[in-house]
């Protein structure tokens, strides 16, 4: 557990805290509930856990809103709680990391409060203020994700503030030495308490432009999200500015006064995310990034190749985590499910696959049973994403419901409420107990991957070498000791072996002397020589 490189080539589980599992039967997952499942999440095989936010929040964004960045939401628990959680899954060999919601707090927190209050009190730089143009519209023509123009008018102080995300969630000024010097000290508070790390959200957004030039149009009809404004521009200047390098390097100052902790960093750009990694994570700054680029509905060997390829070569000393699936996007067996004959073969493959790339892992809670999106009706959103873009978009709501735990109890042994935060609907067979004893189940395969990550250098740390096989064959070999190869389609195909292999595991194949068979979505994993 002391091993200041224990991150590089581990396997992170996220936990969604409001829906992994309810303890105090008020409907909401909360810290005691963590803390009573962390011996399924040990027995996966995993290094580390990564719990989304559970500071003190109104939740307009479900705790990506902090109202105050040194205490628990009363709904998770308390800072007991949080000190018992950390006890026990250090004594059961995870490695916990939290999620830092550093670019934007919530307009409940006592700071913004008093910035907003006028423009001389000892906040009043705290944020981005602006003042009005002569017409008086807003500064520039920003756009706030989650829709609208980026700025929010205050009376008060008769200027317009930022806000990259909801009206709720104003953004830090990191211009003001202050602020950083106050957020550093909120990631020492949780240090000094034991956590072992940070995900750090958003961590391109920290610094904007000082002048507000505007961003540049980039309209695309056909990205998948041409329904909203804020993807029709060119993000040059309200995120992405060349001073976020001397804060990461502030950051990483911080945590190497610590034994073996580690940063990632979440990099959110359509444009250039695979160079942000790069950047991020080369010398003294993130121990890891990650982007969006396989988070999305591409599924074919030359995309993945590509991503993989392209961090290595533009990043040498850096340091990439891969995910299909997280609290913010489409359950990857749903988004993927035309290339999978089934959801149980495409969840293997996707497993098998993620689990054997070259970089650092996280993968997200219920992928483990197979899990899929859930739908919802838009009565039952909470998300301020789908509330907003419905129908076009129906929100991040569907990966984030319930886990489903045993299909014989009430809302699937989440919860004893009567009602649930988000209503359990996902299919009852997708379930730790039902999967528990089998030996072909999606659960099954996610142990077995991990137990042979763990055991071998060459799938942990391991240098990554492409064959050159067409669609839909990706086939590479890892550390000159792996040959990893997996059909992306219902089809059937085939792949000349470049050596005599031992298998070590498969899914629908025919091995011969010197050929593989494989069959919709078949893979194998299988050391040479």
């Amino acid at each position: 557990m002391t091993n200041k490189d224990w991150w590089r080539g581990s396997v992170t589980y996220q936990i969604y805290p409001r829906s992994f599992q309810d303890a105090n039967g008020d409907g909401v997952g909360d810290l005691a509930g963590i803390t009573s499942r962390l011996e399924h999440v040990a027995d996966l095989g995993v290094d580390a856990i990564w719990l989304s936010p559970i500071f003190t929040s109104p939740m307009k964004d479900m705790g990506y809103d902090v109202a105050d960045y040194f205490d628990i939401d009363p709904v998770f628990g308390t800072l007991a709680d949080f000190d018992a959680m950390i006890e026990k899954a250090h004594g059961l060999g995870l490695k916990v990391i939290i999620d830092q919601v550093l670019s934007h707090s919530s307009d409940q927190h006592p700071h913004f409060r008093e910035s907003r209050s006028s423009r001389e009190n000892p906040k009043s730089d705290w944020y981005v203020w602006a003042d009005p143009k002569p017409d008086g519209s807003a500064p520039n023509n920003w756009q706030a994700i989650f829709g609208g123009i980026a700025w929010e008018w205050e009376p008060r102080r008769k200027q317009y503030y930022f806000h990259n995300f909801l009206k709720e969630q104003p953004d830090f000024n990191f211009h003001n030495p202050e602020v950083q010097d106050y957020l550093l000290s909120s990631m020492k508070f949780w240090l000094d308490r034991g956590v072992d790390g940070f995900r750090l959200d958003t961590v391109n957004y920290y610094f904007h432009d000082r002048l507000l030039r505007h961003d540049p149009a980039d309209f695309r009809p056909q990205s998948r999200n041409a329904w909203r404004p804020y993807d029709m521009q060119y993000h040059l200047f309200s995120k992405n500015q060349p001073e976020n390098i001397g804060f990461l390097e502030r950051m990483r100052d911080l945590l190497d006064r610590y034994d073996a902790r580690t940063l990632v960093g979440e990099v959110g750009d359509s444009h250039h995310s695979i160079e942000l990694m790069g950047e991020y994570t080369s010398g003294n700054r993130l121990h890891m990034a990650y982007s969006f680029e396989m988070l999305g509905p591409r599924f074919d060997a030359d995309h993945f190749r590509g991503q993989i390829t392209e961090f290595f070569e533009k990043a040498h000393k850096g340091w990439p985590c891969w995910a299909f699936s997280n609290h913010d996007v489409v359950r990857h067996v749903s988004r993927w499910a035309g290339h999978g004959a089934d959801s149980q073969s495409l969840a293997k493959l996707a497993a098998a696959m993620l689990l054997s790339f070259e970089g650092s892992i996280c993968i997200y809670q219920g992928e483990e049973f197979g899990q899929t999106e859930t739908e919802l009706e838009y009565d039952e959103l909470t998300d301020p994403q789908g509330i907003m873009f419905w129908p076009e978009d129906k929100g991040r709501d569907g990966c984030r419901t319930p886990m489903v735990w045993e299909h014989n109890k009430p809302n699937g042994g989440f919860s004893e409420a009567e009602q649930t935060w988000l209503p359990v609907k996902q299919p009852q067979l997708r379930n730790a107990l039902s999967m528990q004893s089998g030996e072909d189940t999606v659960l099954a395969l996610y142990r077995q991957m991990l137990a042979l990550r763990k055991s071998s250098d060459a799938l942990r740390t391991g240098r990554t070498e492409f064959l050159g096989t067409p669609e839909p064959l990706l086939a590479f070999l890892r550390g000159g000791k792996f040959l990893c190869a997996f059909n992306l389609s219902k089809s059937e195909v085939e792949l000349a072996l470049p050596s005599p292999v031992t298998l070590q595991l498969s899914q629908n194949v025919r091995i011969g002397e010197t050929r593989v068979h494989f069959g919709p979505n078949g893979f194998i994993i299988a050391s040479l020589g």
